[in-house]
């Protein structure tokens, strides 16, 4: 029995790869910002349509790195949402802040706006927000309460590559935004990411944080570490970009066909398709709520059919047992957090998933008992 994974990374032509990487043997340029890196960096910059883009060599780091640029004071609050992977709550930590667990909305699951300002103290200091499966947070009201109360904003947009809002890219939005490049993302490096921002100023600073402070041959000037996209993730990230509007379109494909035979369905929830926003289709969100299984009854079906599927986001960061000796966690805080994250379930999404495997997985979900 052939099994159908819960996601499978885009790869270009074997072949396409190879020519791509050829002149990295001429050159033994291999890391260091070298030819493919700066290919890249210019093709994500004219792509988002933005001045500033830093490669990373994951996501993870930097998020990390762009929260450091901030410059902010040691222990202040940070308010975010649980309701994301475990990286967002860790990179807000090892910053040596305080994350603030602020509730999510039920219909789209990015961070509820009309609770944030319930959560700001004197103590609060950035909003890191979360675009969620591709959908994007409000974006408008999070940057007016950013700027009545003199807050810095930093997007994990981890899932939002492509994502467009009234026309403009989700890389626009912030004082930064950082975009994973895992090989399970919609746009892929094998691993990486980049941070998009708006300060000039960062270039040089974030330049230095990933490349352990050196400038020249004889100066350290700046306590940084070693986050560097080396030249092969960049030559996969270039292939990927000749790519990404067909991989998109084939999502779109399997998005469509899932909504087809799950929307309307008595217990089943699906998230919303929002208005003025261009999606990448990253993820398939399904929520079990009254349904005659439950999410983990689903899951386990699913599973023995050769089926994978994901609890994603399970469990809340503000449940993790790293977190639970913090004043501001707990799941009780955060109830439609806590509800969705009982419910939800990923399914099997990704640009070479056959129709047919749709109705399949569909069936499994849909059979009686």
């Amino acid at each position: 029995m052939s099994k159908i994974l819960v996601t499978k990374s885009s790869m270009p032509l074997y072949e396409e790869y190879c020519k791509e990487i050829k002149e990295l043997w001429d050159s033994h340029w291999l890391t260091n910002m070298g030819i493919k890196h700066q290919q890249l960096e210019k093709m994500l910059e004219e792509y988002f349509g933005i001045e500033h883009v830093m490669l990373y060599t994951n996501g993870h780091l930097a998020l990390e790195n762009a929260i450091a640029a901030l410059n902010l004071p040691k222990g202040g609050e940070v308010i975010t949402t649980p309701f994301t992977f475990a990286s967002t709550t860790h990179a807000i930590v090892r910053n040596g802040l305080v994350p603030v667990f602020c509730d999510i909305k039920e219909f789209d699951y990015t961070i509820d706006t009309d609770k944030i300002e319930d959560l700001i103290t004197d103590n609060t200091v950035a909003i890191v927000p979360v675009h969620v499966y591709g959908n994007i947070c409000d974006v408008e009201e999070i940057d007016r309460i950013a700027n009545k109360y003199g807050l810095k904003v930093v997007y994990d947009a981890a899932h939002a590559f492509a994502v467009k809002y009234k026309g403009k890219s989700s890389a626009s939005f912030g004082d930064a935004s950082m975009f994973s490049f895992h090989a399970t993302k919609v746009f892929n490096t094998i691993e990486g990411g980049c941070v998009c921002f708006q300060n000039p100023e960062w270039e040089m600073l974030l330049y230095n944080m990933k490349n352990f402070g050196i400038q020249g041959t004889e100066s350290v000037q700046y306590v940084g570490g070693n986050a560097k996209m080396n030249e092969f993730q960049a030559a996969m990230g270039i292939c990927n970009m000749r790519h990404l509007s067909e991989e998109i379109d084939k999502r779109k494909a399997v998005v469509e066909r899932y909504r087809s035979r799950l929307e309307g369905v008595e217990g089943i929830k699906l998230s919303v398709v929002q208005e003025n926003v261009e999606s990448n289709y990253a993820y398939f969100p399904v929520v079990f709520d009254g349904y005659k299984y439950t999410r983990n009854e689903v899951f386990e079906k699913l599973a023995e059919t050769g089926i994978g599927a994901r609890k994603y986001f399970y469990p809340l960061t503000n449940s993790f047992e790293c977190y639970r000796n913090y004043p501001t966690a707990g799941v009780e805080k955060t109830p439609i957090a806590q509800h969705m994250a009982l419910r939800v379930l990923t399914l099997p999404l990704y640009a070479d998933l056959e129709l047919k495997d749709v109705d399949k997985i569909c069936d499994v979900i849909l059979e009686e008992r």
